[in-house]
């Protein structure tokens, strides 16, 4: 066995890290997991994930835990609503969707993060989560490294997994390569109390998500379980316009001006939304990894998810950070493997031939979901249908 007598530590607590960690468990491995919050439920977490077959769901059922996630996911929130700017209904998976279930490669189930992480944390032995310890620096120490974090501790690992997301303080360690601009920039939203707030939109939703598209614009809704509205706008802007636009997005009638603005013929209805008094509005621009200039691998020292293959936001980031927790766990598994850094070697041009596919297929649809056909475009991807048009 690979990691034998071995300490392994995975920098961040996220569902990528702690699918790792319950993997390595189940291997009998020695594994610690450092997470930045200081408790489990210090802070908010975030919209809801939808698992898919291949990916999400693999990596639950190969760490045990589908029938716990069978008890805790929300059932119909996986039905997808499309709307044109007017709030007119194009597309309704409530009535128009083939009932799916487990098995079906194409059922995705939706749970809200905060129940997933929960979950995940549960089937962790004691003391396997160390909080409050979020990373500044390590270095070399013999054949491993000696972690260093912000509250003054340090800790031994023989290995180290970088779970710690996009903006990961590990990955400068394993690669110099540079996050590039995907040409987007997203604006995220949470409006608290939907059904009282916008009750026109969130009856329109049922439980699950929303996505309005018209000539070039897109905005995804998606509902969570304790009655938050989260939504997406993506705006093709300049990399620093941000920077230069002048707007103040704590503002929210400076936002609600904006939205006026930039979605000129769309309803007045949108304005519920844009207008709340409760809304908060986070802008950041998005980046990805390429994929083509991989870093060469170390025998102690890897990546996973986000901080491996960031990319802009389309539901496969939760579930490749999962897969990448399963393709690793097994590659320190292999009875097939003699070393450490064979396996970490094995795992990475595995994941990176994965991603490729992936990345490209999300640009794909990010630039086709702002072409000024895109009702029809996603209608036909997502309807099942290829001959089905707007209003049809």
């Amino acid at each position: 066995m690979l990691l034998h007598n071995k300490k392994v530590a995975i920098i961040g607590g996220g569902p990528g890290g702690l699918t790792l960690a319950r993997l390595l468990q189940q291997q009998g491995v020695s594994v610690q997991v450092y997470e930045r919050d200081a408790s489990p439920h210090v802070r908010l977490q975030g919209s809801a994930l939808d698992l898919h077959h291949d990916s999400g769901l693999k990596a639950l059922t190969a760490a045990g835990l589908l029938e716990k996630f069978k008890q805790t996911y929300r059932p119909g929130a996986d039905a997808m609503v499309v709307v044109n700017g007017q709030l007119e209904v194009l597309l309704d998976q409530h009535t128009d969707k083939v009932a799916q279930d487990f098995g079906d490669e194409g059922f995705r189930p939706e749970i809200d993060r905060g129940p997933l992480r929960d979950l995940l944390l549960a089937s962790l032995q004691e003391g396997t989560m160390i909080w409050d310890a979020h990373f500044k620096a390590m270095q070399p120490a013999g054949a491993g490294w000696d972690l260093h974090f912000k509250n003054g501790t340090h800790a031994y690992a023989d290995v180290v997994v970088a779970a710690d997301g996009a903006n990961s303080k590990v990955r400068p360690y394993a690669t110099e390569v540079r996050p590039v601009y995907s040409g987007f920039v997203l604006l995220e939203g949470s409006l608290p109390d939907a059904a009282q707030r916008v009750p026109a939109l969130w009856q329109l939703l049922q439980g699950g998500s929303l996505t309005a598209l018209e000539n070039g614009q897109t905005i995804s809704f998606m509902t969570k379980g304790d009655g938050t509205l989260n939504f997406w706008v993506w705006v093709k802007k300049p990399e620093n316009w941000l920077a230069t636009s002048g707007i103040t997005w704590t503002d929210r009638a400076a936002v609600a001006a904006w939205f006026t603005h930039e979605f000129s013929t769309w309803s007045p209805t949108w304005q519920e939304v844009f207008a709340n008094e409760v809304l908060t509005v986070v802008p950041r621009p998005s980046y990805y990894f390429p994929l083509d200039q991989p870093w060469p691998s170390q025998p102690n020292l890897t990546l996973l998810g986000d901080a491996a293959h960031q990319m802009p936001p389309n539901g496969e980031g939760v579930n490749q950070a999962m897969v990448d927790a399963l393709d690793l766990a097994e590659a320190l598994g292999s009875a097939h493997l003699e070393t450490i850094g064979q396996a970490i070697a094995a795992y990475e041009e595995k994941m990176r031939q994965r991603m490729v596919g992936v990345e490209a297929d999300t640009r794909e649809l990010l630039d086709l979901m702002h072409a000024d056909n895109n009702q029809e475009v996603f209608l036909r991807i997502f309807s099942g249908n290829p001959d089905v048009a707007p209003n049809a």
